[in-house]
């Protein structure tokens, strides 16, 4: 397979509902191996955002907070794992998560290295975007919340990031929401995985805008809770994905 590109099937809108059913079912077999990988993703969220807080490093709370969603594709290799696993109807256990084998590739190391590139492309234009959005630096939580949701300035910073970071955030799913887990489930290299990703992005643009806003939507809401909520959303979101790249990539090189 490594000498060509695989074929892309066509899906319907109703197709990002479908894989969240079925990750939810594959959920449901080891649902404690799954919720202590999101509970321990979680945790490690927390406390650096924790970390950062006590620091009065207020401003990289909201850009580490929205920058997980460049780094979450390589987060879930574990669960990608999981999903091939019971797909071969084997039982997923929270070793084979924590480590696995295959992705010990250079071309995932690639990919790895290249949305890392992306995260901190993003941590700078959210910077310039916060300098040009006000003079003064806010030192506390408290001021910046303050700053971003009471003042018309803070308005701009708010709308201006969230375009920028769209783009970004957007170009970096176009490149990974099929390359990350199939360069875990064959052998095919880094711009073969990326040339797929933005080809199925393109046969199939209204159900993976959609899929993209779904991730979105799921991933703020477990944000909000302290990050907690990744006990059962990011697993089950990692499931998902793998159904969603089963379903749209052909096992045939076109």
């Amino acid at each position: 397979m490594a000498g060509g590109f695989s074929s892309i099937r066509t899906v319907g809108v109703d197709a990002p509902f479908r894989w969240l059913a079925g990750g939810w079912r594959d959920f449901g077999a080891a649902p404690l191996s799954f919720m202590l990988y999101g509970l321990a993703l979680g945790l490690v969220s927390l406390a650096l955002c924790w970390g950062i807080v006590v620091t009065n490093g207020a401003f990289w709370v909201l850009a580490l907070t929205c920058g997980f969603v460049f780094l979450a594709p390589m987060l879930a290799m574990g669960l990608y794992e999981a999903g091939r696993t019971i797909e071969s109807g084997g039982e997923p256990t929270l070793g084979r998560m924590f480590f696995v084998r295959d992705a010990l590739r250079q071309d995932i190391a690639y990919l790895g290295l290249a949305l890392l590139l992306i995260y901190f492309l993003w941590s700078r234009f959210a910077q310039i975007v916060y300098g040009l959005s006000t003079w003064r630096l806010h030192r506390t939580v408290e001021e910046f919340v303050t700053f971003a949701v009471a003042t018309k300035e803070g308005h701009t910073m708010l709308i201006s990031g969230s375009i920028v970071g769209g783009v970004m955030a957007f170009f970096t799913y176009c490149l990974v929401v099929v390359a990350a887990p199939m360069l875990l489930d064959r052998r095919s290299n880094v711009f073969q995985a990326v040339a797929t990703s933005f080809g199925a992005v393109s046969q199939n643009f209204a159900p993976l805008l959609l899929w993209a806003v779904l991730i979105v939507f799921f991933l703020i809401a477990a944000a909000m809770t302290g990050f907690l909520g990744f006990t059962l959303i990011f697993p089950w979101l990692g499931l998902a994905s793998w159904r969603a790249y089963r379903e749209l990539v052909d096992e045939r090189v076109a």
